[in-house]
């Protein structure tokens, strides 16, 4: 199945959420994998396929210049260490929702509905490790919120909120 590159509204994806659901119930214990992100919230328990930008060029690139992102797709951004970030939406052709997590993959701060080309500074604020970039919208038609866990094999099982197992 193929995402429409229009935005989606929220009523729209009730048979995804449904749906996703019931998929990630058996995926609730299944390995952590590098192109997997799980997350967990009181509202929420989804699976993306991620592509993971751990280098500072990667992370550079992120998602510019790309015309649709799959419904339960996303781009993991990976830093060496909590710092202040900031994004912004410079050749970036869809508006996405920006997930910003500290070292425990806990979500902070959710950016929603990101505007394309957009030069504007999206502050994600300080001690922020990880950021998951999602189709605009999606956060809040899952029932994604702050205070939600990401679970991946890039955070120190130490660390995490919720650890791979």
């Amino acid at each position: 199945m193929r995402c429409s590159t229009k935005p989606l509204r929220v009523g729209a994806l009730a048979p995804f959420t449904l749906a996703a659901s019931l998929l990630v119930a058996g995926w609730a214990w299944a390995e952590c994998a590098p192109g997997h992100a799980d997350i967990k919230s009181s509202g929420a328990l989804v699976r993306f396929s991620v592509e993971v930008r751990d280098t500072p060029q990667g992370r550079a690139q992120g998602l510019m210049h790309r015309e649709s992102l799959p419904t339960f797709s996303g781009m993991l951004f990976v830093y060496e260490r909590p710092q202040t970030v900031s994004f912004w939406m410079r050749n970036t052709l869809i508006p996405l929702d920006m997930l910003f997590m500290d070292r425990t993959g806990t979500i902070t701060r959710i950016a929603a509905n990101t505007v394309p080309l957009d030069e504007t500074p999206v502050p994600g604020g300080t001690d922020i490790q990880y950021v998951l970039e999602i189709g605009g919208g999606l956060a809040q038609a899952l029932g994604i919120e702050e205070g939600a866990s990401l679970r991946h094999p890039a955070i120190a099982p130490e660390h995490a909120a919720w650890p791979c197992s």
